[in-house]
């Protein structure tokens, strides 16, 4: 096993954008995707022509079709799809996984059917592995690919595998901050799509600025009662797992679980808007998963509900603004 090369397991924008960022800075980089007519076309291109068009891969970076090749003696393996396909393609990717490797869980959701996080599915799927480290934080794959500054987290159980995911990640572009709170960036990553979601509401239907900040903020509030009840450290949620990516994915342009909210104010069914993109807005399945979990938990989640409402086209998206301005007033903290 080379603590040079890494296994990036998910071509979609973020997987490829991390790819073409390892392999820039020295990594030998093997990028699988699970489409291989998708690995064909990037091993002849030498770019990701469907989730991000724009940027040439590093002679670093070799496109795979075969998940074992990809992972062949890799010292660290980036996991990079979608939380609902995370544990289908763990299944697939675990005979190949190197023991001693460190996974790098990058996806931001729920199990919809266990409401685990993604790091408790890879550990019960990768039981054997060394170290597992969530990635989150504010970061569109895009402005990483242009080697914009970025700031994110690398949070593990495991201190020394947080410390080899930072010296191994860390460039000129970007910067990686530690923890040991796995509860807390993971939930803050999950849920702040759901308020991404709103903000998109809050966006199409044209309600302004005060509205956009009480959201983020009351959002912010929702976030950390669920992650707080889980044992995260609420510190946490106003870093960059939590604050951070809420207020990236809320304002960003770039945001899919924005632009989903957004249409939705515009009249569209969501069925709609999910057709017409190649890409995951995450949200629109962690909103169930995060009340299933809240009443577990016995926290209560407005704003989840009411997208919830939205999602499922019991409510349109004006009523449930009016519902939340109606709930009873109470104290702030």
């Amino acid at each position: 096993m080379s603590a040079h090369v890494v296994g990036v397991i998910g071509a979609g924008s973020w997987g490829t954008a991390l790819a073409i960022h390892l392999g820039r800075i020295g990594h030998e980089v093997r990028l699988w995707a699970r489409d291989s007519a998708l690995a064909s076309d990037m091993s002849v291109r030498r770019a990701n022509a469907v989730y991000l068009p724009d940027f040439n891969f590093p002679a670093t970076v070799r496109p795979m079709g075969s998940i074992a090749e990809s992972l062949q003696d890799a010292g660290m393996v980036v996991i990079a799809v979608p939380s609902h396909g995370m544990r289908s393609v763990l299944r697939a990717a675990a005979p190949h996984v190197p023991a001693d490797a460190i996974v790098v869980s990058t996806a931001k959701g729920l199990e919809e059917t266990s409401l685990l996080r993604m790091s408790e599915v890879v550990r019960q799927e990768l039981s054997g592995v060394a170290a597992v480290v969530a990635l989150s934080g504010p970061s569109f794959a895009v402005e990483l690919a242009r080697e914009l500054p970025t700031a994110i987290v690398a949070a593990s159980m495991t201190p020394g595998a947080v410390e080899r995911v930072q010296e191994g990640f860390r460039s000129g572009a970007l910067r990686l901050y530690g923890s040991s709170d796995l509860v807390g960036v993971e939930i803050g990553g999950a849920l702040k799509n759901i308020i991404a979601i709103a903000a998109g509401v809050v966006e199409g239907l044209g309600l302004g600025h005060n509205a956009l900040a009480a959201l983020i903020t009351r959002g912010l509030a929702e976030i950390a009662r669920l992650a707080v009840s889980l044992g995260a450290d609420r510190a946490t949620l106003s870093g960059l797992a939590g604050l951070g990516d809420l207020v990236l994915t809320c304002t960003g342009t770039l945001s899919r679980n924005r632009h989903v909210g957004v249409e939705l104010a515009h009249g569209r069914s969501l069925n709609e808007i999910l057709s017409s993109t190649k890409m995951v807005a995450e949200g629109v399945r962690t909103t169930h998963a995060a009340l299933a979990l809240g009443t577990r938990a016995g926290v209560e989640l407005p704003i989840a509900a009411q997208i919830a409402e939205v999602l499922a086209g019991r409510r349109d998206a004006r009523s449930a603004v009016c519902e939340l301005m109606g709930r009873r007033q109470r104290q702030e903290a």
